[in-house]
Protein backbone atom coordinates (compact mmCIF):
# COMPACT_ATOMS: atom_id res chain seq x y z
CA UNK A 1 0.00 0.00 0.00
CA UNK A 2 0.96 3.63 -0.82
CA UNK A 3 -0.58 4.42 2.77
CA UNK A 4 1.14 3.52 6.23
CA UNK A 5 -1.56 4.32 8.83
CA UNK A 6 0.81 4.90 11.82
CA UNK A 7 -1.81 5.03 14.70
CA UNK A 8 -5.19 6.42 15.33
CA UNK A 9 -6.05 9.71 16.43
CA UNK A 10 -8.75 11.01 18.61
CA UNK A 11 -11.76 12.19 17.58
CA UNK A 12 -12.23 16.41 18.41
CA UNK A 13 -14.63 15.51 20.65
CA UNK A 14 -12.26 13.58 22.76
CA UNK A 15 -9.57 16.43 22.47
CA UNK A 16 -11.98 18.89 23.14
CA UNK A 17 -13.26 17.00 26.45
CA UNK A 18 -9.85 16.61 27.65
CA UNK A 19 -8.97 20.07 26.91
CA UNK A 20 -11.77 22.33 26.79
CA UNK A 21 -12.37 25.91 27.16
CA UNK A 22 -14.00 27.51 29.99
CA UNK A 23 -17.09 28.84 30.05
CA UNK A 24 -16.86 32.27 30.60
CA UNK A 25 -14.16 32.17 27.15
CA UNK A 26 -16.94 30.40 25.33
CA UNK A 27 -19.44 33.66 25.89
CA UNK A 28 -16.22 36.19 25.30
CA UNK A 29 -15.73 34.32 22.03
CA UNK A 30 -19.47 34.46 20.98
CA UNK A 31 -19.33 38.03 21.64
CA UNK A 32 -16.13 38.63 19.25
CA UNK A 33 -17.45 36.86 16.71
CA UNK A 34 -20.72 38.88 16.60
CA UNK A 35 -18.21 41.71 16.55
CA UNK A 36 -16.66 40.31 13.88
CA UNK A 37 -19.83 39.37 12.26
CA UNK A 38 -21.08 42.94 12.35
CA UNK A 39 -17.80 44.59 10.79
CA UNK A 40 -18.22 42.49 7.64
CA UNK A 41 -22.02 42.82 7.62
CA UNK A 42 -21.43 46.48 7.92
CA UNK A 43 -23.68 47.23 11.64
CA UNK A 44 -20.26 47.78 12.76
CA UNK A 45 -17.60 50.84 11.35
CA UNK A 46 -14.57 49.30 13.25
CA UNK A 47 -11.49 47.74 11.48
CA UNK A 48 -10.21 44.46 11.68
CA UNK A 49 -6.33 43.96 12.43
CA UNK A 50 -5.51 40.52 12.04
CA UNK A 51 -1.78 40.60 13.23
CA UNK A 52 0.98 37.75 14.38
CA UNK A 53 3.86 35.72 13.60
CA UNK A 54 4.04 34.27 10.02
CA UNK A 55 3.85 30.50 11.63
CA UNK A 56 3.03 30.01 15.78
CA UNK A 57 5.90 27.92 15.83
CA UNK A 58 6.88 28.35 19.81
CA UNK A 59 4.09 28.74 22.75
CA UNK A 60 6.32 30.92 24.71
CA UNK A 61 6.81 33.82 22.25
CA UNK A 62 3.54 34.07 21.03
CA UNK A 63 1.66 34.00 24.32
CA UNK A 64 4.01 36.70 25.11
CA UNK A 65 3.13 38.28 21.86
CA UNK A 66 -1.02 38.05 22.41
CA UNK A 67 -0.08 39.89 25.77
CA UNK A 68 1.20 42.33 24.29
CA UNK A 69 -1.43 42.73 22.20
CA UNK A 70 -3.79 42.95 24.37
CA UNK A 71 -3.47 46.32 26.62
CA UNK A 72 -3.55 47.73 23.19
CA UNK A 73 -6.76 46.50 22.55
CA UNK A 74 -8.33 47.99 25.18
CA UNK A 75 -6.66 51.51 23.85
CA UNK A 76 -8.27 50.86 19.97
CA UNK A 77 -11.17 49.05 21.20
CA UNK A 78 -14.00 52.38 20.11
CA UNK A 79 -11.99 51.71 16.22
CA UNK A 80 -9.75 48.30 15.84
CA UNK A 81 -10.49 44.92 16.67
CA UNK A 82 -7.16 43.26 17.29
CA UNK A 83 -7.45 39.35 15.90
CA UNK A 84 -4.44 37.73 16.86
CA UNK A 85 -2.36 35.61 14.15
CA UNK A 86 -1.93 31.76 15.65
CA UNK A 87 -1.30 29.90 12.48
CA UNK A 88 -0.79 26.86 13.39
CA UNK A 89 -0.20 25.10 9.72
CA UNK A 90 2.44 26.16 7.37
CA UNK A 91 1.58 25.42 3.46
CA UNK A 92 4.74 24.65 1.62
CA UNK A 93 5.00 25.26 -2.03
CA UNK A 94 6.61 22.08 -2.92
CA UNK A 95 5.63 20.14 0.17
CA UNK A 96 8.96 19.88 1.92
CA UNK A 97 9.96 21.98 4.68
CA UNK A 98 8.36 23.31 8.45
CA UNK A 99 4.59 22.73 8.19
CA UNK A 100 3.64 24.19 11.35
CA UNK A 101 3.35 23.41 15.31
CA UNK A 102 0.32 21.23 13.87
CA UNK A 103 2.50 18.55 12.37
CA UNK A 104 6.29 19.59 14.41
CA UNK A 105 5.38 20.55 18.21
CA UNK A 106 9.08 21.02 17.98
CA UNK A 107 10.75 21.94 14.46
CA UNK A 108 13.85 20.51 14.98
CA UNK A 109 12.27 17.24 15.54
CA UNK A 110 10.48 14.34 13.44
CA UNK A 111 6.74 15.04 13.10
CA UNK A 112 3.83 13.84 15.59
CA UNK A 113 0.27 14.95 15.02
CA UNK A 114 -1.15 13.52 18.21
CA UNK A 115 1.45 16.26 20.01
CA UNK A 116 0.64 18.59 17.20
CA UNK A 117 -3.19 18.42 17.74
CA UNK A 118 -2.78 18.94 22.03
CA UNK A 119 -0.15 21.92 21.14
CA UNK A 120 -2.60 23.51 18.37
CA UNK A 121 -5.16 23.46 21.01
CA UNK A 122 -3.30 24.29 24.00
CA UNK A 123 -1.86 27.10 22.27
CA UNK A 124 -5.28 28.66 21.17
CA UNK A 125 -6.22 27.69 24.56
CA UNK A 126 -3.55 29.33 26.41
CA UNK A 127 -4.02 33.04 24.19
CA UNK A 128 -7.88 33.05 25.13
CA UNK A 129 -7.86 32.23 28.47
CA UNK A 130 -4.99 34.72 29.06
CA UNK A 131 -5.59 37.74 27.50
CA UNK A 132 -9.06 37.14 25.89
CA UNK A 133 -8.51 37.60 22.93
CA UNK A 134 -9.49 35.15 20.23
CA UNK A 135 -7.23 34.28 17.71
CA UNK A 136 -6.98 33.61 13.45
CA UNK A 137 -5.57 30.74 12.30
CA UNK A 138 -5.24 29.28 8.49
CA UNK A 139 -7.27 25.97 7.82
CA UNK A 140 -5.15 24.18 5.60
CA UNK A 141 -6.28 20.52 6.68
CA UNK A 142 -10.42 21.28 6.57
CA UNK A 143 -10.76 17.80 8.40
CA UNK A 144 -8.59 19.40 11.61
CA UNK A 145 -11.55 22.18 11.96
CA UNK A 146 -13.87 20.62 14.36
CA UNK A 147 -10.27 20.45 16.78
CA UNK A 148 -10.09 24.11 17.03
CA UNK A 149 -13.93 25.03 16.29
CA UNK A 150 -15.44 26.48 19.39
CA UNK A 151 -11.78 28.24 19.74
CA UNK A 152 -11.25 30.15 16.48
CA UNK A 153 -13.13 33.81 15.61
CA UNK A 154 -11.63 33.83 12.23
CA UNK A 155 -10.49 31.69 9.23
CA UNK A 156 -8.18 31.90 6.14
CA UNK A 157 -8.47 29.68 3.53
CA UNK A 158 -4.81 29.94 1.97
CA UNK A 159 -3.79 31.11 -1.99
CA UNK A 160 -2.80 27.15 -2.64
CA UNK A 161 -6.16 25.82 -0.87
CA UNK A 162 -8.34 28.32 -2.32
CA UNK A 163 -9.38 26.13 -5.81
CA UNK A 164 -9.87 22.56 -3.32
CA UNK A 165 -13.19 21.98 -3.65
CA UNK A 166 -13.07 20.44 -0.82
CA UNK A 167 -11.60 23.59 1.24
CA UNK A 168 -14.96 25.27 -0.38
CA UNK A 169 -17.75 22.81 0.97
CA UNK A 170 -16.27 22.77 4.56
CA UNK A 171 -15.89 26.44 4.61
CA UNK A 172 -19.73 26.56 4.28
CA UNK A 173 -20.25 25.12 7.22
CA UNK A 174 -18.01 27.33 9.46
CA UNK A 175 -20.07 29.23 11.13
CA UNK A 176 -17.14 32.28 11.77
CA UNK A 177 -15.54 34.91 9.76
CA UNK A 178 -13.67 33.48 6.64
CA UNK A 179 -11.28 34.94 4.83
CA UNK A 180 -10.83 33.56 0.92
CA UNK A 181 -7.49 34.38 -0.22
CA UNK A 182 -6.98 34.97 -3.99
CA UNK A 183 -5.16 32.26 -5.91
CA UNK A 184 -1.25 32.30 -6.82
CA UNK A 185 -2.25 33.71 -9.81
CA UNK A 186 -3.80 36.25 -8.78
CA UNK A 187 -7.18 35.74 -10.44
CA UNK A 188 -10.14 37.14 -8.54
CA UNK A 189 -12.62 35.28 -10.96
CA UNK A 190 -11.77 31.74 -8.82
CA UNK A 191 -11.36 33.76 -5.18
CA UNK A 192 -14.79 34.75 -5.97
CA UNK A 193 -15.86 31.68 -6.84
CA UNK A 194 -14.59 30.48 -4.05
CA UNK A 195 -16.23 32.90 -1.96
CA UNK A 196 -19.74 31.72 -3.68
CA UNK A 197 -19.02 28.18 -3.18
CA UNK A 198 -18.46 28.81 0.43
CA UNK A 199 -21.52 31.11 1.26
CA UNK A 200 -24.06 28.09 -0.25
CA UNK A 201 -25.34 24.91 1.24
CA UNK A 202 -23.65 21.82 0.28
CA UNK A 203 -24.15 18.16 0.41
CA UNK A 204 -20.89 15.89 0.87
CA UNK A 205 -18.98 13.69 2.92
CA UNK A 206 -16.84 15.05 5.98
CA UNK A 207 -14.62 12.85 8.37
CA UNK A 208 -16.71 10.02 7.83
CA UNK A 209 -20.31 11.12 7.73
CA UNK A 210 -23.04 12.55 4.76
CA UNK A 211 -23.20 16.06 5.85
CA UNK A 212 -25.32 18.95 4.87
CA UNK A 213 -24.13 22.47 5.62
CA UNK A 214 -25.82 25.82 5.93
CA UNK A 215 -23.60 27.79 4.00
CA UNK A 216 -21.61 30.99 5.49
CA UNK A 217 -22.43 34.52 5.08
CA UNK A 218 -19.30 35.68 6.12
CA UNK A 219 -17.28 34.21 4.10
CA UNK A 220 -15.30 37.00 2.23
CA UNK A 221 -12.14 38.01 0.12
CA UNK A 222 -8.38 38.44 1.47
CA UNK A 223 -6.16 40.12 -1.27
CA UNK A 224 -2.55 38.85 -1.06
CA UNK A 225 -0.73 39.43 -4.22
CA UNK A 226 0.07 37.30 -7.12
CA UNK A 227 2.98 35.69 -8.88
CA UNK A 228 3.27 36.14 -12.90
CA UNK A 229 3.55 33.40 -15.05
CA UNK A 230 7.37 34.96 -15.73
CA UNK A 231 8.08 34.49 -11.42
CA UNK A 232 7.19 38.40 -10.80
CA UNK A 233 5.40 39.40 -7.54
CA UNK A 234 2.30 41.68 -8.79
CA UNK A 235 0.08 43.83 -6.07
CA UNK A 236 -3.43 43.98 -5.55
CA UNK A 237 -4.01 46.41 -2.75
CA UNK A 238 -4.02 49.43 -4.82
CA UNK A 239 -7.05 51.85 -5.28
CA UNK A 240 -7.36 50.78 -9.13
CA UNK A 241 -7.57 46.59 -7.51
CA UNK A 242 -10.05 47.59 -4.95
CA UNK A 243 -12.29 49.09 -7.80
CA UNK A 244 -12.06 46.31 -10.26
CA UNK A 245 -12.76 43.87 -7.60
CA UNK A 246 -15.98 45.95 -6.77
CA UNK A 247 -17.61 45.68 -9.90
CA UNK A 248 -16.78 41.63 -9.87
CA UNK A 249 -18.25 41.38 -6.71
CA UNK A 250 -21.23 43.02 -7.99
CA UNK A 251 -21.83 40.53 -10.82
CA UNK A 252 -21.58 37.88 -8.44
CA UNK A 253 -24.43 39.04 -6.31
CA UNK A 254 -22.59 37.44 -3.43
CA UNK A 255 -23.85 38.42 0.17
CA UNK A 256 -21.84 41.03 2.50
CA UNK A 257 -19.10 41.72 0.27
CA UNK A 258 -15.88 42.37 1.26
CA UNK A 259 -11.92 42.47 1.59
CA UNK A 260 -9.05 42.18 3.76
CA UNK A 261 -5.53 43.39 2.61
CA UNK A 262 -2.80 40.86 3.58
CA UNK A 263 -0.14 43.27 3.42
CA UNK A 264 2.62 40.67 3.02
CA UNK A 265 3.35 37.76 0.83
CA UNK A 266 3.45 38.72 -3.22
CA UNK A 267 1.84 42.36 -1.97
CA UNK A 268 4.77 43.18 -0.34
CA UNK A 269 7.08 40.99 -2.35
CA UNK A 270 8.10 39.16 1.02
CA UNK A 271 9.98 42.84 2.04
CA UNK A 272 8.66 42.89 5.39
CA UNK A 273 9.20 46.69 6.07
CA UNK A 274 6.87 47.39 3.25
CA UNK A 275 3.71 46.47 5.45
CA UNK A 276 3.68 49.59 7.07
CA UNK A 277 3.25 51.63 4.16
CA UNK A 278 1.10 49.03 2.54
CA UNK A 279 -1.39 49.28 5.17
CA UNK A 280 -1.17 53.38 4.97
CA UNK A 281 -1.64 53.19 1.11
CA UNK A 282 -4.71 51.19 1.69
CA UNK A 283 -5.79 53.52 4.76
CA UNK A 284 -5.68 56.35 2.65
CA UNK A 285 -7.98 55.39 -0.15
CA UNK A 286 -10.25 54.01 2.11
CA UNK A 287 -10.20 57.73 3.59
CA UNK A 288 -10.79 59.10 0.18
CA UNK A 289 -13.38 57.09 -1.43
CA UNK A 290 -16.75 55.45 0.33
CA UNK A 291 -16.43 52.33 -1.76
CA UNK A 292 -13.49 51.71 -0.73
CA UNK A 293 -13.92 52.42 2.49
CA UNK A 294 -17.10 50.32 2.61
CA UNK A 295 -15.11 47.73 0.81
CA UNK A 296 -12.10 47.08 2.90
CA UNK A 297 -12.78 45.94 6.39
CA UNK A 298 -9.38 45.03 7.40
CA UNK A 299 -5.69 44.31 7.11
CA UNK A 300 -3.61 41.43 7.75
CA UNK A 301 0.21 41.84 9.11
CA UNK A 302 3.09 39.59 9.78
CA UNK A 303 4.69 40.38 13.03
CA UNK A 304 6.24 38.99 15.61
CA UNK A 305 8.22 40.14 18.81
CA UNK A 306 11.73 40.54 16.92
CA UNK A 307 12.29 41.10 13.34
CA UNK A 308 12.88 39.40 10.20
CA UNK A 309 13.16 35.43 10.29
CA UNK A 310 16.03 33.15 11.25
CA UNK A 311 16.42 29.60 10.15
CA UNK A 312 15.41 26.59 12.96
CA UNK A 313 17.86 25.68 15.15
CA UNK A 314 18.90 29.50 15.55
CA UNK A 315 16.65 29.62 18.85
CA UNK A 316 16.44 33.55 18.85
CA UNK A 317 13.44 33.93 20.56
CA UNK A 318 10.04 35.51 19.53
CA UNK A 319 11.57 35.69 15.79
CA UNK A 320 10.26 34.14 12.72
CA UNK A 321 11.50 30.70 11.35
CA UNK A 322 9.17 30.99 8.66
CA UNK A 323 8.51 34.03 6.74
CA UNK A 324 10.25 37.46 8.14
CA UNK A 325 7.99 39.38 10.02
CA UNK A 326 8.23 43.44 11.66
CA UNK A 327 9.22 43.49 14.87
CA UNK A 328 7.39 44.63 18.13
CA UNK A 329 8.11 47.97 17.98
CA UNK A 330 6.99 49.10 14.40
CA UNK A 331 3.98 46.72 15.19
CA UNK A 332 2.86 48.58 17.91
CA UNK A 333 3.58 51.91 16.48
CA UNK A 334 1.34 50.76 13.25
CA UNK A 335 -1.62 49.52 15.31
CA UNK A 336 -1.90 53.24 16.82
CA UNK A 337 -1.31 54.90 13.08
CA UNK A 338 -4.27 52.57 11.94
CA UNK A 339 -6.17 53.53 14.73
CA UNK A 340 -5.25 57.11 13.75
CA UNK A 341 -6.52 56.90 10.26
CA UNK A 342 -9.64 55.12 10.47
CA UNK A 343 -11.48 58.12 12.41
Amino acid sequence: MSFTFLKELPSPKEIKTEYPLSAAMQQKKAQRDQMIADVLTGKDNRFLVIIGPCSADSEGPVIEYVNRLAPIQEKVKDRLILIPRIYTNKPRTTGSGYKGIATQPDPEKAPDMLAGLIAVRKLHLRAIEETGLTPADEMLYPENWGYVEDLLSYVAIGARSVEDQHHRLTTSGFDVASGMKNPTSGDFSVMLNSVYAAQHPHHFVYRGYEVETSGNPLTHVVLRGATSKHGNNVQNYHYEDIVRLNEMYKKMDLKNPAAVIDANHSNSNKQFKEQIRIVKEVLHNRSISPMIRKMVKGVMIESYLEEGCQKIGEHVYGKSITDPCLGWKDSEALIYTIADMVK
